[in-house]
């Protein structure tokens, strides 16, 4: 049997290694599952903008808070981000609902759940008498059967905050 040379045998060795590399570079988003498609979502979304005189865009923005900061169970400020944004953007009479609401159901009282949506979505649904209702559409879940919820959250058009919260059945 013939020897290899140690060029011939270095020159391999660096193929195999490169071939190697390339292959896990394209199979470790496939293993990475989620992780890879938190990165993503968040490079689709290349830009955003908002109004903060618009009601719809207020429930959005408080949605979209609230929900990352019920997402972060490993970061230890998030619960009381979570606290701090019911204080900015509920009224009290809606806050003292809220409240009640998870005493008596031990269920998060502005999801209307024990677990956190994947994905959120706002839209108007009309307005009268000073106040503006918003439609919140949860998705629970990624793929084609993905459960959904909605809530109408009611908000007052003066002081933009939200003064009632109810799921639509």
């Amino acid at each position: 049997m013939r020897q290899m040379s140690v060029r011939s045998r270095k020159t391999l060795l660096t193929a195999v290694a490169l071939t190697a590399g390339l292959s896990l570079a394209a199979v470790t988003p496939a293993l990475a599952g989620s992780a890879a498609s938190h990165t993503t979502r968040a490079a689709a979304v290349s830009s955003a903008q908002g109004d903060p005189r618009n009601v719809t865009q207020h429930v959005a923005d408080f949605y979209g808070a609230y929900v990352d900061s019920v997402w972060a169970t490993d970061d230890p400020s998030a619960a009381a981000s979570a606290k701090a944004l019911r204080a900015f953007y509920l009224s009290a009479g809606a806050q003292k609902k809220v409240a009640a609401y998870e005493k008596k159901e031990h269920a998060d009282g502005i999801l209307f759940a024990q677990n956190v949506p994947v994905k959120w979505k706002v839209t108007s649904a009309g307005s009268g008498a000073g106040h503006a209702t918003s439609r919140v559409t949860l998705t629970w879940s990624d793929g084609p059967h993905a459960q959904v919820s909605t809530i109408d959250v009611r908000s007052d058009l003066k002081t933009l905050k939200i003064t009632d919260l109810r799921p639509v059945g």
